[in-house]
């Protein structure tokens, strides 16, 4: 029963930690020091440790030997990977989905968040909608999919965090993603796949510029 209870309250360290991360509040490169986060939480360092461990199975976090724990700085093969994980899952979800209008108001939704979050000028929040609409492109093929690919929206949000200006980067493709939705309900989802896949292409580029032109994160 204690080892669940371990498990259970560092499960839970992990979420809080996560959100943080997510979210930037924790930036991209930044120390994640022991002893605050401990005393933020109120929890052990055992505790800490073991959702530390957690995220770093996701990717999230590193540990540096004599250094301490890291927000993961993403890398060039980091982007080059989770873009073709996308371009294989949720171009094949949209093509695969045809004409069919099950699966579009989820869509529509996240969309509809993303445009007011920009309306906002909350583009961190945009960026966050942004994933929330692209996974639910992808849950048009399963939700089993969905959840497999639940590291890789994560890792995206991670990568967001470098693109230095969110407003100039986001702002773009939200218009583009509002002609992916309009071409998946006009022309079906093999039109829509290749206008995705082109979109993707062109993210993928912009991503690499960024992350090239950006300055040294905090504790890099």
């Amino acid at each position: 029963m204690e080892d669940r209870d371990v498990s259970g309250r560092a499960h839970r360290v992990a979420d809080l930690v996560r959100k943080g991360i997510l979210d930037g509040t924790h930036p991209v490169g930044s120390r994640l020091s022991e002893p605050e986060v401990c005393a933020a939480l109120d929890v052990s360092r055992n505790t800490l440790r073991e959702a530390f461990r957690a995220l770093a199975e996701e990717r999230l976090v590193v540990h540096e030997l004599n250094r301490g724990v890291f927000v993961r700085i993403p890398t060039a093969q980091d982007v080059h990977e989770l873009y073709d994980a996308r371009r294989l899952v949720e171009c094949a979800a949209v093509r695969d989905h045809g004409r069919r209008t099950d699966g579009l108001a989820d869509v529509a939704a996240a969309l509809e968040r993303a445009q007011r979050r920009a309306d906002a000028g909350d583009w961190v929040g945009v960026g966050a909608a942004d994933v929330d609409f692209h996974r639910a492109l992808t849950a048009l093929g399963s939700s089993r999919i969905e959840a497999l690919m639940q590291g890789i929206w994560n890792e995206l949000r991670l990568v967001f965090h470098g693109v230095g200006r969110p407003e100039e980067f986001h702002g773009p493709y939200l218009r583009r993603n509002h002609a992916i939705l309009d071409t998946l309900r006009e022309r079906g989802g093999v039109a829509a796949a290749r206008r995705l896949r082109s979109y993707l292409d062109e993210a993928e580029r912009q991503v690499l510029r960024a992350h090239r032109a950006a300055p040294p994160a905090p504790g890099a």
